[in-house]
């Protein structure tokens, strides 16, 4: 069992921040086993018109709005074990079973434990399936080498989810430490230099997000030279998340 003390739960008042890419580090080790990680099940959903998911284990950041269930302030105490081979048929199985032409992992950061994600793509490349990666850009705007892996896989898809529009609020709403709000913009940008296929999420629920705020993330995100499509999310009233931001002290 990877050791637990002093790792990230969720956000509180006075609450420390962290390296989101330290957490990734601490996370690893404990959702993954050799090519294995943290699972806990496979379903379909209607998001993206119809997607089979698998719901995996751990996160790097902590965001106070977030949906996810326990398991991602408490990896240690959920989920099981699954080899790419294993996910990726459970993926292809549900889609056929309920007609869905989209794939994708979700309730944790799909890109920690790379090499667990490679093998999945890897396996699921000949297949006539579009696969989205949902990810916070963290580690694909830290080390361009993951994006570059990812360019050889045409059904590939990636949604880049902005979670703050500055720094300090970065630091606010995610846990992380305010000079790594940049990361997920180098994503962008290196995404863009790559050719990869994507488009730009942002929590701008004008409950969680200022006028200024939004005017701070719009400048931000236009020296990336991006110009596509902007998907603007919105706080869902869901338990978990209504729990995160009652712990943070948020009203």
């Amino acid at each position: 069992m990877a050791d637990v003390k002093d790792y990230p739960r969720y956000v509180t008042p006075g609450f420390i921040p962290f390296s989101p890419v330290e957490l990734a580090e601490k996370t690893e080790a404990i959702v993954g086993l050799g090519d294995q990680r943290k699972y806990t099940h496979f379903y379909c959903t209607g998001v993206y018109g119809g997607i089979s998911t698998a719901y995996t284990v751990g996160c790097c950041l902590r965001c106070v709005f977030c949906w996810v269930d326990w398991s991602r302030d408490f990896p240690e105490k959920y989920g099981f074990f699954c080899s790419p081979e294993k996910v990726s048929t459970y993926l292809l199985l549900n889609a056929r079973k309920s007609k869905v032409k989209k794939l994708r992992i979700s309730g944790g950061e799909p890109t920690l434990l790379f090499h667990h994600l490679l093998k999945i793509l890897v396996l699921l490349r000949e297949e006539d399936y579009l696969f989205i990666l949902e990810t916070n850009g963290i580690l694909l705007g830290k080390d361009e080498d993951l994006v570059k892996e990812l360019v050889p896989f045409p059904n590939l898809y990636v949604r880049v989810s902005i979670k703050a529009g500055t720094p300090y609020s970065f630091e606010k709403k995610t846990g992380a430490k305010k000079e790594y709000f940049y990361l997920p913009f180098q994503c962008i940008e290196n995404l863009k230099k790559h050719g990869l296929n994507f488009h730009v999420a942002v929590m701008s629920d004008k409950h969680l997000m200022s006028v200024e705020e939004k005017r701070y993330f719009l400048k931000e995100l236009k020296k990336t030279g991006y110009k596509g499509f902007l998907e603007e999310e919105r706080c869902e009233p869901y338990p978990h998340s209504v729990a995160r931001l009652r712990f943070a002290g948020w009203e």
